[in-house]
């Protein structure tokens, strides 16, 4: 059910969003989905949770003595891949229904909102994880973890709309910006 969700969701259009449509194009009923969700927010949480296990940890596909730079690229790179990936387009349907206040995304959606506040602690956990043998600033990686998933999402939104930069320098220069910035 949560693969045919996403399949749903990623189509992009909004109204793929709606518990009855994710039924329909699963091949089920409300009842039946709200039986082993609970209600939408249920589904969503889910969805956002298969998502995110989908995508695992931040596997950068360097050796361990590799660079700063190599290693920068790599999370580009990866990142790159995966927000224009079936998953990526679901949550950005998905984000795109949602309240926009955190309060009131809290108060309409809590599991949904759990399930999303979830996502930050455990990104910044990576992107240490990925230079923690390096001499890198940790607060400086705090930083760079905040900005890059809206650098990224810029740079696929950029492709997408059909973009007059070239994306693969545009890549390049984000993470040679980013190694000035974590190098010691």
């Amino acid at each position: 059910m949560l693969d045919a969700a996403i399949s749903s969701l990623a189509s992009g259009d909004p109204a793929s969003v709606s518990g009855n449509r994710i039924a329909k194009d699963i091949g089920a009923t409300w009842g039946a989905v709200k039986y082993q969700f609970d209600d939408i927010d249920g589904l969503w949480a889910a969805v956002l949770h298969r998502t995110a296990e989908q995508r695992g940890d931040l596997p950068v596909s360097v050796k361990p003595e590799a660079p700063l730079a190599e290693r920068v690229e790599a999370i580009i790179e990866l990142m790159y891949a995966g927000l224009t990936a079936p998953e990526s387009r679901a949550i950005e349907t998905l984000r795109a229904a949602l309240p926009r206040d955190p309060d009131e995304l809290r108060r309409l959606f809590p599991k949904t909102a759990a399930e999303f506040a979830s996502w930050g602690p455990s990104w910044v956990e990576s992107c240490q994880r990925a230079f923690a043998d390096l001499d890198v600033d940790p607060e400086r990686v705090r930083e760079v973890a905040a900005f890059l998933p809206g650098a990224m999402r810029g740079l696929v939104s950029e492709k997408q709309l059909g973009s007059f930069q070239d994306q693969e320098l545009a890549r390049r220069g984000l993470a040679r910006a980013i190694v000035a910035l974590l190098a010691p």
